[in-house]
């Protein structure tokens, strides 16, 4: 069989692959490239929208069984590569920077930052290019959890600076604005003004994905940023106790009422597993979060464990991801940054299918 009929064949049998996620098969979906068929050995690209894509390998091993079935095909190669699509936005700040997801919560104390340090770094591991604001400005913690010293960025032209980097991310916090144990001390028009140098005079780059990790509550710096920055998504943290959830929809009606989609739910300190035990043991009540993303009709994005780990990694500025990987909470991170990316893509695919739409209408 020439190679030209098969490379058909392989073309017609990868429409049958359908991504779970945008709902349509991976060929119409441009992801197929760079087929090379030689004596019977195919190889090529699969190129996702993203490197964090929770389907990654079920869409491998999919494409791998089904090509190796057509007659004629002796081996069978599958590359999975990626391009992350960035969002739609009107606004010119940050045009390097694909996607902005901003982690929120009603009340402080929830493990927000803890949630925010790990989502990102649970991104960078996939292979994407990820930043890290710490917009914390009375509470900024995300230094001492990466284990980045508090010294003041570097400088560059155009009154820009440059973020610090660490484990893979550029990071940039109000801790390094000030000494360590220096409280910021400031009225709120002054916070504006310090999220208006992280959005306009920091040197993000290029960039996959940027997370901010927001103050707890919906005040001056939030406001700011829903307004400013082109935010492609919002992420609300919570515990299962009702007192939390009270504050945590406060946070879901915050992003509802400046147009900022809502990619999620994510209940942290879930549940406890104690030594030489499986069990999971629900400490501060069970199924809150699940609860709060029903009533929105939001995605509920999953559980985080409360663990002697994760406490230690905030502590030690190496997050669980990196000195832990295979427990349960790492787990649990690596499913978070899957489910966050995912609700990315999907949302861009129904911004294309609504400019594809009023492009139509407006021709004919």
């Amino acid at each position: 069989m020439a190679n030209q009929e098969l490379e058909a064949k392989v073309m017609e049998t990868l429409k049958t692959v359908m991504d779970p996620d945008l709902h349509k098969n991976i060929v119409s979906l441009g992801f197929v490239k760079n087929i090379k068929i030689d004596d019977g050995n195919v190889t090529f690209d699969v190129e996702l929208t993203t490197p964090a894509c929770p389907v990654k390998e079920q869409l491998r091993n999919e494409c791998q069984s089904k090509v190796k079935a057509i007659e004629g095909i002796r081996r069978v190669e599958v590359n999975m590569t990626s391009n992350v699509r960035p969002t739609q936005h009107s606004q010119p700040i940050l045009t390097g920077v694909k996607n902005i997801v901003a982690v929120a919560s009603g009340k402080g104390g929830v493990g927000k930052s803890t949630v925010s340090a790990n989502l990102a770094v649970a991104l960078g591991l996939t292979g994407a290019k990820v930043g890290l604001m710490d917009a914390d400005i009375y509470g900024p913690s995300i230094p001492k959890m990466l284990g980045i010293p508090i010294t003041p960025p570097m400088g560059g032209a155009n009154n820009k600076f440059y973020p610090h980097e660490k484990h893979g991310m550029k990071v940039v916090s109000a801790g390094f604005l000030t000494k360590e144990g220096q409280p910021l001390m400031l009225r709120g028009p002054m916070l504006g003004g310090i999220i208006q140098q992280f959005l306009g005079n920091v040197e993000w780059g290029e960039l996959d994905y940027l997370v901010i990790d927001l103050p707890p509550g919906t005040g001056d710096v939030q406001l700011t940023l829903t307004q400013r920055a082109p935010l492609s998504g919002g992420v609300i943290v919570t515990t299962p106790q009702e007192v939390s959830l009270i504050d945590a929809e406060k946070g879901v009606r915050m992003f509802e009422q400046v147009k900022v989609p809502i990619l999620g739910v994510v209940e942290n300190m879930s549940y406890f597993i104690c030594d030489g035990c499986s069990k999971k043991h629900y400490i501060f009540k069970h199924g809150g979060g699940k609860t709060l993303a029903d009533q929105f009709k939001v995605p509920f994005l999953g559980e985080v464990p409360i663990l002697n780990q994760v406490v230690e990694g905030g502590d030690n500025g190496v997050p669980i991801l990196l000195s832990h990987p295979d427990s349960p909470a790492s787990e649990a991170y690596r499913s978070l940054a899957g489910q966050v990316a995912a609700r990315l893509s999907i949302n861009q695919a129904k911004e294309e299918k609504v400019d594809a739409t009023f492009e139509l209408a407006w021709k004919s």
